[in-house]
C-alpha cells in the first residue's frame, strides 16, 4: 500500500482502536510510552504513530527500512539542549508531523534536529524544526525529499549556528516548499549533484540564504532569498540552472544577491535581483547564459570581473540601479546584447524596437570606484555628472567589450512576481 492511502487511513480513523494492526501507537501512559521502544519494535512496512506530548529521550535512531514515522497533534521531540534528536539510518523512511527541537550548541559534533545518514529515498516532510544547531542534515543519502518543513533558529552568531538544510554527498535530492529562517546558511549543498531546489523561502539567515560548492548539474527554481546577511553564494560547480528566483535585500560590503565564483556553464534566467548592494557578481564564471532577469534598485546591478569570460547577457532589464555594470579591467570579454536600460537615451529611427546607437553600461565613475572605493562618496556630486556626460559623448575609457550594440527601446516582459510564494505539484 502506498504512503498516501496509509496517511488517509490514519487521519480518517476515529479512535486508536481502528488503526491497522501493523501500526505502533506511542503515547504517554499507553502500552508503548516511549518512541525509542516503538522504533526498536518496528518492522519493515510498519507505521509508528506518535501522539501529542513532549518526548525527552536519548537520541532516537531509526534503523529499520520502509518505516513511516508520523506525528499526530504535533508531538515534540526534545533534545533538551544536550544531544541530536532523530537519526535515520535506513532506506525508504518517512518522517512527518513532528516538532523537533533542542539540540543545543556543540563545537565537537554537528548535532541536527533530523539527520539522515546513508538513508536513501528518505522523505522528511511537514515538520517544525525549531532551535537546533543544524536543522535537517542529509549525509550520503541519495534521492531524498525534504518538503514543506518550517525550520527556524535564533543563534547569536555564525559560530553558534549550523545550516537549515544541509546536504553532504547526497545526490538527486528534492528540496521544496520549505521555509528557513535564522540559521547560518539556509540551504547548503556540498558534493551533492543533480538536485532540484524549488519554491523555498530562505530569509534572515546569518550568512547565505543558499550556498553550494562542488555540486554539478543542480537546478534552483522559484525560490525566494531575502535579507540574508551575505546573500547567496554559488561556487566551484558546473552546469547549474538558476531560474525564476528572487534575490532581495542583501546589504553590506560583502553581500550579494547572487555570487557566482568558478562556475562553468549554465543558465541564470528569469530571476529578480532587487535592493541588493550587488545584484549579480561574476568572478571566474565562464560560459553562462544570463537571460531575462530583472535588476531593480541595486547598488551595483552586475559586477563582471575580467576573469569572468564568455558570458552572454541578453533580454535583461536594468532599472533604478546606482551602477548597471562594473568591472575591474578594460579587458573584460563577456557580452551584452538586446537588454533594456533605463539610462539609455538613444533613438529608433526604423522602429524595430532596437536602439540605433549602442549603449555603454559601464560608467567611467564605476571604473574609478572599482579602483578607489572611497570615491563612492562623490556619487551624487556635479563632478561625476560631468564625467558621465563626457563619457556618453566620447566613450573612450570604458571597456569596449562591455557594450550593448542592440539595446531595447522598451521593456518586453513583465517583472517576475515573487516566485517563492508559488506552490505546485511535487516531483
Amino acid at each position: 500500500m502506498t504512503l498516501a492511502p496509509w496517511f488517509a487511513m490514519l487521519i480518517a480513523a476515529a479512535d486508536l482502536g481502528r488503526l491497522p494492526v501493523d501500526t505502533i501507537v506511542v503515547g504517554p501512559g499507553g502500552a508503548v510510552p516511549a518512541v525509542t521502544v516503538a522504533l526498536e519494535r518496528a518492522k519493515p512496512g510498519d507505521v509508528v504513530v506518535v501522539t501529542a506530548g513532549r518526548y525527552r529521550e536519548p537520541t532516537l535512531v531509526l534503523r529499520t527500512p520502509n518505516v513511516t514515522l508520523l506525528g499526530r497533534g504535533w508531538p515534540v521531540l526534545d533534545g533538551e539542549g544536550k544531544r541530536a534528536v532523530l537519526v535515520v539510518e535506513a532506506n525508504d523512511v518517512t518522517v512527518r508531523g513532528f516538532t523537533v527541537t533542542g539540540t543545543g550548541v556543540s563545537n565537537l559534533e554537528d548535532r541536527a534536529g533530523i539527520r539522515a545518514r546513508n538513508a536513501h529515498r528518505c522523505r522528511i516532510e511537514g515538520n517544525r524544526v525549531y532551535d537546533n544547531l543544524w536543522g535537517i542534515y542529509l549525509e550520503r543519502s541519495a534521492e531524498c525529499v525534504v518538503r514543506n518543513n518550517d525550520i527556524r533558529a535564533s543563534g547569536a552568531s555564525q559560530s553558534t549556528s549550523g545550516n537549515g538544510i544541509h546536504l553532504y554527498q547526497s545526490p538527486q535530492a528534492l528540496i521544496e516548499d520549505n521555509r528557513i529562517l535564522g540559521q547560518r546558511d539556509g540551504i547548503y549543498f556540498e558534493f551533492s549533484e543533480g538536485g532540484l531546489t524549488r519554491r523555498n523561502v530562505s530569509e534572515e539567515n546569518q550568512r547565505y540564504g543558499l550556498h553550494f560548492m562542488y555540486s554539478d548539474s543542480c537546478r534552483y527554481d522559484s525560490n525566494t532569498f531575502r535579507a540574508n546577511a551575505a546573500g547567496v553564494a554559488v561556487m566551484y560547480s558546473r552546469g547549474v540552472t538558476i531560474a525564476n528566483n528572487r534575490f532581495a535585500d542583501a546589504w553590506g560590503g560583502g553581500a550579494y544577491g547572487l555570487l557566482l565564483k568558478e562556475i562553468l556553464g549554465g543558465e541564470i534566467r528569469g530571476n529578480t535581483f532587487e535592493r541588493n548592494s550587488t545584484g549579480l557578481f561574476l568572478e571566474g564564471a565562464t560560459r553562462l547564459e544570463i537571460r531575462d532577469n530583472d535588476f531593480l534598485q541595486n547598488g551595483w546591478a552586475a559586477r563582471v570581473f575580467a576573469d569572468a569570460t564568455e558570458n552572454h547577457f541578453v533580454g535583461n532589464h536594468f532599472r533604478a540601479n546606482a551602477f548597471d555594470v562594473t568591472t575591474n579591467s578594460r579587458s573584460a570579454n563577456s557580452t551584452f546584447d538586446g537588454n533594456w536600460w533605463d539610462g539609455y537615451r538613444g533613438y529608433d529611427l526604423n522602429r524595430d524596437g532596437v536602439g540605433d546607437v549602442p549603449f555603454h553600461p559601464v560608467r567611467l565613475f564605476a571604473l574609478i570606484v572599482e579602483q578607489h572605493p572611497a570615491s563612492l562618496l562623490l556619487l551624487r556630486s556635479p563632478t561625476v555628472a560631468v564625467l558621465d556626460a563626457a563619457e556618453r559623448v566620447m566613450p573612450m575609457l570604458t571597456p569596449e567589450a562591455l557594450v550593448d550594440k542592440r539595446p531595447l527601446i522598451k521593456p518586453v516582459r513583465k517583472s517576475a512576481a515573487n516566485p517563492g510564494a508559488e506552490r505546485g505539484a511535487p516531483r
